[in-house]
């Protein structure tokens, strides 16, 4: 059944999320406050996760418990995505982006005031989205070093 949902599709209350991946509503919360994950929030402001967002999560949980990585290391491997070649920044977008001068936050933390980002939400940006497993990220940093 869950293989028929939509990855980006919002569709998992917090709770249902956290029981998914074994951890609490305290831990993902956390991993939002600090940039790790953005759950889509309904007006209400009750935060909905989607199965790529579980596929993150999962990732973020390996890297820790498995690779014994932590949040400060992943937020700046998640920093080194080079978004401003994934959604072809000028560079005048470059010099007046925190993320491009930036190494220890990923793009998606920051504001992006007078750059191409500025209107974009970031939750659908293909920077966020397109990178939610651990090897999409391995492969994007081979590909960029051939």
């Amino acid at each position: 059944m869950i293989d028929r949902i939509d990855r980006q599709e919002p569709i998992f209350p917090i709770g249902t999320a956290a029981k998914i991946l074994g951890v609490s509503v305290h831990t993902l919360r956390m991993y939002e406050r600090e940039g790790l994950i953005i759950p889509y929030k309904k007006e209400s402001n009750q935060r909905l996760f989607s199965k790529a967002d579980i596929e993150r999560i999962e990732c973020i949980r390996r890297a820790i418990n498995d690779s014994k990585i932590s949040i400060n290391g992943i937020k700046s491997i998640y920093s080194l995505i080079p978004c401003w070649e994934i959604i072809n920044c000028s560079e005048e977008d470059r010099n007046n982006c925190k993320s491009y001068k930036s190494h220890g936050e990923p793009c998606w933390s920051f504001k992006h005031p007078g750059t191409v980002c500025a209107e974009k939400e970031c939750r659908n940006c293909e920077v966020y989205n397109k990178y939610t497993q651990c090897g999409e990220i391995k492969e994007l940093i081979k590909s960029i070093s051939r």
